[in-house]
């Protein structure tokens, strides 16, 4: 069975690229524009890994992660964000991430990170 992810990304660029390259891997691809969208995907669906921008529209990357590790607290979480301060990457890991990959990225640096989280 194929690992799903979901998507939590508000650029349409960066959503085309992650998508091709996770179906590519083979994973199967949900994706949500922005949080809320993302939290209405969550009430209804499990996943195998999250990936999310911290800078969303109507619900923040940090609200959404504070959402799945209430909900469902083994989802490992990737954030992905042009976020470079140090003291938002730590409170990223406080809340519980197990990555943060900085924009832009290397594609087959998403890959690897994806295929760590997932084998955790």
């Amino acid at each position: 069975m194929k690992k799903r992810i979901l998507v939590i990304e508000d650029n349409p660029m960066v959503v085309k690229s992650l998508e091709f390259k996770l179906n590519k891997d083979g994973y199967e691809v949900t994706v949500a524009p922005d949080g809320r969208v993302a939290t209405e995907i969550l009430k209804n669906n499990s996943f195998d890994l999250v990936i999310t921008d911290l800078m969303l529209p109507f619900v923040t990357g940090s609200q959404l992660i504070e959402l799945i590790k209430k909900e469902t607290p083994e989802t490992p979480i990737i954030v992905l964000s042009t976020a470079t301060q140090e003291d938002i990457i730590m409170d990223a890991f406080t809340m519980g991430v197990d990555d943060f990959i900085t924009k832009p990225f290397s594609p087959n640096e998403l890959s690897l990170r994806v295929k760590r989280s997932l084998s955790k």
